[in-house]
């Protein structure tokens, strides 16, 4: 369970980590959408990007996935409020609302291993 979890999450951050690196349009509209400038939100795919490290090194070494994950439960509780100010419904905050409901359960498993 624990395996699956990491390679849920280290997805979950990957995607999009990469789209933010890449600057896809829909990371670009995202970040306008909520008035983020355009290089601090990149800095959200760099932070995604390391999480995704961390998880995966987490599987040899559990108290860096542990920090990766609280890293991320920070990040994703932001994103969710980020959400809630510019009055999104719940589908548009969804994928942030999913990666935090994804973190806590690995820190949850991390943690009573």
């Amino acid at each position: 369970m624990f395996v699956a979890l990491s390679l849920l999450l280290a997805a979950a951050c990957l995607v999009p980590a990469l789209g933010k690196l890449t600057a896809q349009p829909k990371m670009l509209a995202s970040a306008s959408h909520f008035d983020i400038p355009w290089p601090s939100y990149r800095l959200i795919g760099v932070a995604e990007l390391a999480a995704v490290a961390g998880v995966l090194a987490g599987l040899y070494w559990l108290p860096i996935g542990i920090a990766a994950a609280s890293g991320m439960i920070v990040l994703l509780i932001g994103a969710v409020t980020v959400h809630r100010r510019v009055g999104d419904s719940l589908q548009e905050a969804a994928p942030a609302t999913l990666g935090l409901a994804v973190s806590l359960a690995y820190l949850t498993v991390a943690i009573t291993r």
